[in-house]
């Protein structure tokens, strides 16, 4: 009896040294997987990526509205965008301020933890067998494969370190999954009401999340199956916990379901632009879109890779060989086995829809590793799946006896090959992918650039800037924090006079104002900042400029806002008809506020440049680029300056791109020389070719030069 007892004892001891020595493993597992996605994710992240992309800045200004109390569950902006992650940016911009850091550590750290999240659902899902039986270390090697090789793929370093709001949905539907199976299986309400509130929130996550109720729907309906095993008993047994699950999923899910209702145009806003079954194309041609489609996106399952450098190292595939093989294993095993195990059922559902939203989307690239991320954790649970099959098959064949040792074998193997994964990640993302040429213009480094060195200058609120951009710089509006107001206007603008003047009047006091113009080559806006140079010209005083490494920034004082800004009162009436294909129909000239007629000699002084206003007719089709030269001739016919500019169009388009159905106004300066004399001049123009320099020459009067006016230049005071 003694003997027994002492025997039953060392049981007891010695399976509870084994679930210590389990527990351990597990603990260090975990540890050693957020290490490893920690690394990739949240090193210099308020380095690298070294600018804000578009999405990522949107966030920002979004958070800052939060910030001011514009609470919404919706941003219509760019076509609009749940709540989530701009409440999550708004969180950290409360702390770290407004940074690059604070707009992506939220999604850096739900990439981080839907690893470890990845890691805890596989060892739920293989953890037991069908039996019930425990089966820990089959758990833990899926698991863990699984998420280490999701944490050193290149793929999910590049979209975790950026701030996409695509980051949460895998996170969130992880800790779903593995808390609505824990609590399940072990009758826990508490888990089941917490994956209820992780499913409640997906819908403000990200556009794909809404895939995932038909996940549900058809997860469940596989127990249906063969027709008649769901009885009366088993439906008092389990409906009661699929109600709490969706009642609290409702409950949380409330708000945002509200204002879809309320709001149906935000629900398709962003499906309606995408969906590539169009019902204008026709069913065959929009079926066979989706087949290409969808066998672009199954390819870059080991065979391409998304070209979008925002998603991936461009053209490298999600899966590399290995991992491809061991993906594809695994998909082929589950769907041998589907029916007798939910977790393989599981996996297949969650593949097949939520691949869905990528394969059903129009995309300039394919495949979109974006719009793939809510089926990344099931693509790469399969894979661990496709690695077990295969040491399975090796340890009854070959390791029969070897038992756990075989098992800690191939986790060392497995863990070193991921190792070695880890570090040719960091070198790709560090060395190679932040090298790549389009970087620059992806990430608008210049707006930050512009952001950074607006901020370090002294700055009051009675000074403005005017920066001329072709868009939003969202990124500028959330880094720049200086007390000058800085307005954003388009240089093309129909408007653009009455816009400035508007800008300028909305400040309180007004001292001084500074028109921001790019280097050549730094922004597409590059030389388009003429027009507001014009106007700031014609109703400010020029006061010097600065250079900066991209950009000058043009100082005005003594603006005048006493009467309504525009380019010109009114063009006086000058037909010049030239045999190139383009006529002036008319030119307005002045100095200051002062328009001058050009019908009498113009009196200028010399402390501001002579403006000048032309309207142009060219015919259709047009294909030269044309330019002006203005020259200054003396009394006595000698030409002693001239000034050539480029014709350019509000929309920075040469002659040749014009449309030919409308007049164009140009604008310009002309400064003359400190050393010129007071006198009487004549001022000529001649159109011509800039390719060829070629001049064009008036109709009838066969001369190229065209008298625009005559001038007389006052003393130098």
């Amino acid at each position: 009896m003694a003997e027994a007892e002492i025997s039953a004892g060392r049981s007891v001891k010695t399976e509870k040294d084994k679930g210590l020595r389990l527990a351990l493993v597990t603990v260090g597992i975990a540890i050693a997987l957020a290490l490893a996605a920690s690394v990739l994710r949240l090193y210099r992240l308020a380095e690298v990526p070294p600018g804000i992309y578009l999405t990522e800045g949107i966030h920002g200004v979004n958070a800052l509205e939060v910030l001011k109390g514009e609470h919404a569950v919706f941003f219509p902006d760019d076509y609009g965008r749940a709540g989530m992650i701009i409440y999550a940016v708004a969180l950290t911009t409360s702390f770290l301020g407004r940074t690059m850091l604070a707009v992506r550590l939220p999604a850096a750290l739900a990439s981080t933890g839907t690893v470890v999240a990845v890691f805890w659902l596989g060892n739920i899902l293989f953890g037991r067998d069908e039996s019930g039986r425990s089966t820990p270390w089959r758990g833990l090697l899926i698991g863990g494969v699984s998420a280490g090789l999701l944490a050193v793929s290149i793929a999910q370093t590049v979209l975790g370190r950026t701030a996409f709001r695509g980051n949460f949905l895998p996170l969130l539907l992880c800790l779903c999954l593995a808390l609505l199976w824990r609590g399940w299986r072990e009758r826990s309400r508490w888990e089941v009401v917490v994956a209820g509130v992780c499913a409640g929130l997906l819908p403000y996550t990200y556009t794909p999340s809404r895939f995932v109720p038909f996940l549900f729907l058809f997860f469940g309906l596989s127990f249906l199956l063969p027709p008649g095993i769901f009885t009366r008993e088993r439906a008092r047994a389990h409906l009661p916990w699929a109600g709490l699950f969706l009642g609290v999923a409702a409950l949380v899910a409330a708000p945002i379901l509200i204002h879809f209702a309320v709001h149906p145009e935000h629900f398709f806003m962003r499906s309606n632009q995408l969906l590539v079954l169009r019902p204008d194309h026709g069913l065959a041609a929009s079926l066979a879109a989706f087949g290409r489609n969808a066998w672009d996106h199954l390819l870059s399952l080991g065979f391409r890779g998304d070209p979008n450098m925002r998603h991936n190292f461009p053209g490298q595939p999600l899966l590399n060989p290995y991992e491809a093989f061991f993906f594809w294993l695994g998909l082929g095993m589950t769907l041998l086995r589907w029916k007798s195990r939910p977790s393989y059922r599981l996996l297949i559902l969650w593949l097949g829809i939520l691949l869905l939203p990528a394969m059903l989307s129009r995309d300039r690239t394919v495949p979109h590793f974006l719009r793939m991320i809510g089926a990344t954790p099931a693509i790469y649970l399969l894979t661990g799946v496709g690695l077990w099959e295969v040491f399975s098959f090796l340890r009854k064949r070959y390791f029969r006896e070897s038992g756990s040792r075989s098992v800690v074998l191939i986790a060392a193997v497995a863990g070193g090959l991921i190792l070695v994964q880890g570090v040719m990640s960091y070198r790709t993302y560090f060395e190679k992918w932040v090298a790549v040429p389009e970087m620059a213009d992806a990430y608008d480094l210049e707006w930050i650039e512009l952001a950074r060195v607006l901020n370090e200058l002294p700055s009051s609120a009675d000074a403005a800037y005017l920066v001329p951009t072709f868009h939003s710089p969202y990124s500028f509006e959330y880094l720049y924090q200086g007390e000058s107001p800085a307005h954003l206007l388009h240089p093309s603008s129909r408007g653009l006079a009455q816009e400035v003047e508007s800008a300028l009047r909305s400040m309180q006091r007004l001292s001084s104002a500074k028109v921001l113009q790019w280097k050549a080559g730094v922004s597409a806006v590059g030389e388009d900042t003429g027009r507001f140079v014009f106007l700031l010209s014609k109703y400010g005083r020029y006061q010097g400029s600065e250079e900066y490494t991209d950009f000058h920034l043009h100082n005005y004082t003594d603006i005048s806002l006493g009467r309504s800004w525009n380019f010109y009162e009114e063009l006086e009436p000058l037909t010049v008809d030239y045999d190139g294909g383009i006529a002036l129909q008319g030119v307005a000239l002045g100095q200051g506020a002062l328009q001058m007629s050009v019908q009498k000699a113009v009196a200028l002084g010399r402390d501001r440049p002579m403006w000048m206003a032309m309207r142009w007719q060219i015919v259709p089709d047009l294909d030269i680029d044309y330019a002006i030269s203005l020259r200054l001739y003396s009394s006595g016919g000698e030409r002693i300056f001239q000034e050539d500019a480029v014709l350019w169009n509000p929309d920075h388009q040469p002659t040749s791109d014009w449309s030919g159905e409308e007049p164009v106004d140009t604008t310009g300066l002309l400064t003359f020389p400190a050393e010129l004399s007071a006198g009487e001049y004549e001022l000529r123009m001649v159109v011509y070719d800039f390719e060829t320099q070629a001049p064009t020459v008036e109709i009838d009067v066969w001369e190229a030069e065209t008298t625009l006016a005559r001038l007389r230049l006052a003393e130098v005071q």
